[in-house]
């Protein structure tokens, strides 16, 4: 595993759980607004910031008992072809494991599912499939496996969310509402509203205020039940 970091607490990232986050370094996708831009190279430069697979499972077993569960994060984990052995010995010192993820890699997800190596996924919708594109940096992203990935959570016994950092630049009602659509009335599905920071690609983003947010959540929380604005 290429890792990029450890948070070594969070009290809001895994629902119901004490948990640290582990950064994996690394990601398919360039997106503009991302506000891990520095996780988006597969290689990176570790000589003044070493962190290995030993650190983490040391630090694990020191926090047995305080902690019960690890966010798993990137970048995207799931471009990692040993994420699954990762995720095992992370199982085996008893913790549970939630994992953020774009969707691009649905066998793995399966995969993953099928060893029972995951108690939570986060999955990013970028946006709907006409504007996936331009919203992920990615000129030919294959959103047939965004389908794919978003159907075999629906299909899954674990629990999951949906969730879409909205920003004015690439969203709007419409978009949202496909992306609605495509999910249906029973995931849990939630926005977060774009900020801008030192860390995103591209700096002439905008998010949205926060009367638009108030106003997306009155429009859409009656239409569909468990549509929720982070925030709001």
């Amino acid at each position: 595993m290429n890792i990029a970091g450890l948070q070594k607490l969070t009290t809001s990232d895994f629902p119901g759980h004490l948990a640290c986050i582990v950064f994996t370094q690394g990601c398919n996708l360039r997106c503009p607004y991302c506000q891990n831009s520095g996780l988006i190279p597969i290689v990176r430069d570790f000589k003044n910031d070493s962190l290995v697979e030993d650190d983490i499972f040391e630090f694990l077993e020191k926090r047995k008992g305080i902690l019960d569960g690890v966010v798993i994060t990137g970048g995207e984990p799931l471009i990692h072809n040993d994420i699954n052995l990762f995720i095992s010995k992370i199982k085996e010192i008893g913790y549970k494991v939630k994992l953020d993820t774009n969707g691009t890699n649905p066998e793995l997800l399966q995969s993953l599912i099928n060893q029972n190596l995951i108690d939570y996924v986060a999955m990013d919708i970028k946006n709907d499939f006409p504007n996936y594109a331009k919203t992920v940096g990615v000129e030919n992203i294959n959103t047939e496996n965004i389908k794919k990935s978003i159907d075999i959570l629906k299909h899954s016994k674990i629990d999951y969310e949906f969730r879409t950092t909205i920003v004015k630049e690439f969203h709007n009602i419409e978009s949202i509402t496909n992306i609605c659509e495509l999910i249906g009335k029973e995931p849990k599905y939630f926005i977060q509203n774009f900020e801008d920071s030192s860390n995103v690609i591209n700096h002439d983003l905008h998010g949205f205020t926060f009367d638009d947010l108030v106003k997306l959540q009155k429009y859409f929380e009656t239409r569909y039940p468990n549509f929720y604005v982070r925030g709001v």
